[in-house]
């Protein structure tokens, strides 16, 4: 069954981690800029660790830090 339009997603974003400068956009969320790819992966994980929340890599390499 697809999700409908009206409604609400059931997750929240907690942070975004990417090694590009302009993709960090205003937003609800904490987004931070790693120097390289072995940087965005380590703090990626100590974050989702701290926080207790799962993570997604997405197809541009770019980490998201979701809770459920």
């Amino acid at each position: 069954m697809a999700r409908e339009a009206s409604m609400k997603p059931d997750f929240k974003i907690l942070a975004y981690v990417t090694t590009n400068r302009d993709r960090i956009i205003a937003s609800n969320c904490l987004a931070l800029h790693a120097q390289n790819d072995t940087a965005a992966t380590e703090m990626t994980a100590d974050i989702a660790k701290a926080l207790k929340a799962d993570v997604v890599q997405l197809t541009n390499d770019d980490f998201m830090i979701i809770r459920v």
